[in-house]
């Protein structure tokens, strides 16, 4: 398929996605909540960014540290604001990944590398998510016993998220056009792995920080949920929201936006609470996660208002590397 074909397919599948749900739930819930925001909230989201921002800089340096890539910490962590806030800004949420890791790459004298960093950095924290998906759905069997359909709609949607992902893979395999080519990159690739996150001495920590990260975007979901007036308990919240996280790997969001809504609503109704509050968490926790994104937007106006080297200019429209692309997902 076209890559610009496919790029105005998942963002207009997205926008469906959203159109759709906020059509048959109703804004009235979400508007409510998003009037009742004081401004400790948005505080309180702009911490939260912080801290999930800087651990997730300690682990791009981690490993790009692992694969032999210098990554000064504090250019780590700025530049990973900036990648937060053009994923959430600009339409397919991938953007600035792609940036960042070729910015990197070309920083650092080997392209290849430095977006093979972000891309095992990336996946790092998505298979910390599925783990924990797999581990808390089901410790809890009576958390889907009030929806009708609810459970086999929740499967299809996990279902669409590892079809998505595969596809991906499929698609990005295609576009390299001789076998050689494609078996020196899986090769580098295999190599960074074992280096960048299999090793011994590596793992652990990649491990922790994902997890502490992902601790980080539930506890954004906590504080959504209480804006909404939302009362249930922790225990029964938190895999609802591992579920939100899982829909936004969706390979068809709008900055995140879109499938999250949906499964979110769909969940709260599963666990027999209200479809409209779940919406409406979506949709302040959308707006938080902007929020605390967007020390970003500084980042990029200071970067901008700098001079630079001929050359080194950036079409986010382009992407190095097949593997950018799937890079973004996950926590």
């Amino acid at each position: 398929m076209n890559r610009r074909v496919w790029a105005v397919a998942r963002v207009l599948i997205g926008l469906g996605i959203l159109v759709v749900v906020l059509w048959r739930m109703g804004t009235g819930a979400s508007l409510a909540a998003l009037r009742s925001l004081d401004a400790a909230t948005p505080a309180i989201a702009l911490g939260i960014g912080l801290f999930t921002t800087v651990l997730s800089a300690l682990r791009w340096r981690l490993v790009a540290g692992r694969l032999g890539l210098r990554l000064p910490l504090g250019a780590a962590v700025a530049d990973y604001y900036r990648a937060l806030f053009l994923n959430a800004a600009l339409p397919g949420g991938v953007l600035g990944d792609v940036h960042r890791a070729v910015r990197h790459g070309k920083d650092s004298g080997d392209l290849g590398r430095g977006v093979r960093a972000v891309v095992l950095e990336r996946t790092a924290g998505q298979v910390a998510l599925i783990a924990v998906v797999a581990i808390a759905l089901p410790a809890d069997p009576a958390l889907f016993r009030h929806g009708r359909g609810a459970p086999l709609g929740l499967l299809l949607l996990v279902a669409a998220a590892v079809l998505g992902a595969a596809v991906i893979a499929l698609v990005a395999a295609a576009r390299w056009r001789y076998a050689a080519r494609l078996r020196r990159a899986l090769s580098a690739a295999r190599t960074d792995l074992r280096l960048g996150l299999l090793a011994r001495d590596t793992w652990p920590a990649v491990a922790g920080l994902s997890l502490a990260v992902l601790a980080g975007h539930l506890g954004m979901f906590l504080v959504a949920a209480r804006v909404t007036g939302t009362r249930a308990p922790v225990a029964q919240l938190v895999p609802l929201f591992l579920l939100a996280l899982l829909a936004m790997a969706l390979p068809v969001n709008i900055g995140g936006w879109g499938p999250r809504e949906g499964v979110l609503a769909l969940a709260f109704s599963s666990a027999g609470l209200s479809a409209e509050h779940g919406l409406a968490v979506s949709v302040v926790y959308g707006v938080l996660a902007f929020v605390s994104s967007l020390p970003g937007a500084g980042v990029l106006l200071l970067r901008q208002a700098r001079p630079r080297p001929a050359g080194t200019e950036l079409e986010l429209q382009e992407c190095v590397l097949p593997e950018c692309e799937a890079a973004h997902r996950g926590p």
